[in-house]
């Protein structure tokens, strides 16, 4: 259809009069169109479920759905990088766990650098690992644990949700500072890993508190000790393993970043709603069945806790001589 030369620039005129939405305009109406969480492990794990939590809330705080997107495998770079490279728009989240802080060291080569191009937006939440193992394992205690490994070298199979995982690195914190030889066996997420160790098909597990403590508390998994300096009040008959080897600590932690350049509007109306959910009694309390401590604070706050771990956990990795590729 042709337009004759004045009704073009009559149209014209009219669009150079219509508002201009600036970013920051943007940012204050966000969000507008259900946002994605990305994480890198499989359902049924503590990241599954500490993210399907933070959905729901979020949904609730926010007026918007949150898609949970399961992204298992690389050790959680496969979500990482996914996560990394989508529009800094603020509707793809990320779910970080402590291996984004061991992957920078684990992995020689890697795609991206997650302390740069990875935007802190609020932490979550803080809870132990538990030394368990399968009850036909004939230890009830850390020292036991050593002196029955190191009469059977190499006999032990130790599970972990994946390699460069919490769990993974607990294991190969204690046998760096014990001696110890105990088998990786690495899988893909808690949730499987816990299967085998239930059925006797693994032996040892430093699983996340909130996925084990059910089982230890029936009796179908044996607690030897919580890996945080203090005991947790979920189980609060289980020592720590610091009281056997002083120094020793390893904690999973969760927290939300988004893709370098997300507008910090953006960022700071979810750090504002995050830090509302942990201050609120029932998102407290169900936290606190878990066995979690909660991270509220800024996001420099969790950036500075992403950037400790990674320099504490690069070491041991380094001492340990960890490679995955």
């Amino acid at each position: 259809m042709k337009f004759p030369r004045r009704q073009f620039l009559h149209l014209a005129a009219g669009a150079a009069l219509l508002p201009v939405v600036s970013p920051s305009a943007k940012a204050q109406s966000y969000p507008t169109r259900p946002i994605r969480l990305i994480i890198g492990y499989t359902p049924g794990g503590s990241a599954d479920m500490t993210a399907r939590l933070m959905g729901q809330w979020l949904s609730e705080r926010l007026g918007q759905s949150f898609v949970i997107e399961n992204r298992p495998g690389g050790g959680t770079n496969i979500a990482t990088e996914a996560a990394l490279r989508a529009a800094p728009d603020g509707y793809t989240l990320f779910l970080v766990a402590p291996a984004n802080a061991i992957n920078a060291t684990l992995y020689s080569k890697l795609n991206f650098n997650f302390l740069q191009e990875a935007v802190p937006i609020a932490g979550i939440i803080r809870f132990p690992n538990v030394v368990v193992v399968n009850p036909e394992v004939p230890v009830k205690t850390i020292p036991e644990l050593i002196a029955y490994a190191k009469a059977n070298p190499g006999k032990l199979n130790m599970a972990s949700s994946g390699n460069g995982s919490t769990i993974h690195m607990s294991g190969e914190l204690f046998k760096m500072l014990t001696g110890i030889d105990m088998l990786h066996v690495p899988y893909r997420g808690g949730a499987p890993a816990l299967t085998d160790l239930l059925a006797g098909q693994v032996q040892v597990m430093f699983d996340n508190l909130p996925t084990c403590a059910g089982h230890v508390k029936a009796g179908k998994l044996r607690g030897l000790a919580v890996t945080s300096t203090t005991r947790s009040e979920v189980l609060p008959d289980l020592p720590t393993v610091a009281d056997f080897l002083p120094g020793y600590e390893a904690s999973a932690w969760y927290g939300l970043s988004a893709p370098k350049g997300t507008p910090p509007e953006i960022v700071e109306t979810l750090n504002k709603a995050v830090n509302a959910i942990l201050a609120d009694p029932a998102a407290k309390a169900r936290f606190g069945e878990l066995g979690a401590v909660l991270l509220p604070g800024s996001p420099a706050d969790f950036g500075r806790l992403v950037a400790d771990e990674t320099e504490k956990w690069g070491k041991v990795v380094k001492f340990a001589g960890a490679k995955v590729d």
